[in-house]
């Protein structure tokens, strides 16, 4: 069997996930989804969104951030990637990756078709 190509990270009760999922299913795209809460994003790959994103990839306008946000705020680099993974509706998502490399944070139909090309 080969393996999908695409890859896209999130939560499956989130709508923006669902809008990607549902833009992907559509156009034939193979992907694998790979929902944080069964399966949290290790250290290494969440400093590696860091670096694309050009800071941690939080989703400041959800819930869980607005939750937390102010002892969040107070903890180290370090311990704010603990607590990403702890807590990973904090995470920015839906996060599209082909093979190893960031295409996108976020949905926009328009990105995912200069993207994808379908």
């Amino acid at each position: 069997m080969i393996e999908p190509v695409y890859i896209l990270f999130g939560i499956p009760n989130c709508d923006t996930v669902k809008k990607a999922r549902t833009y992907l299913e559509e156009r034939g795209v193979e992907f694998e989804f790979v929902d944080f809460k069964k399966d949290p994003p290790q250290k290494e790959l969440i400093k590696y969104w860091t670096e694309v994103f050009k800071g941690l990839p939080v989703n400041k306008k959800g819930l869980t951030y607005k939750k937390f946000a102010s002892s969040f705020e107070k903890l180290s680099n370090e311990a704010k990637i603990d607590f990403l993974i702890k807590n990973p509706s904090m995470i920015k998502r839906p996060i599209l990756q082909k093979e190893n490399k960031v295409l996108y944070f976020g949905f926009e139909s328009q990105e995912f078709d200069k993207l994808i090309g379908k």
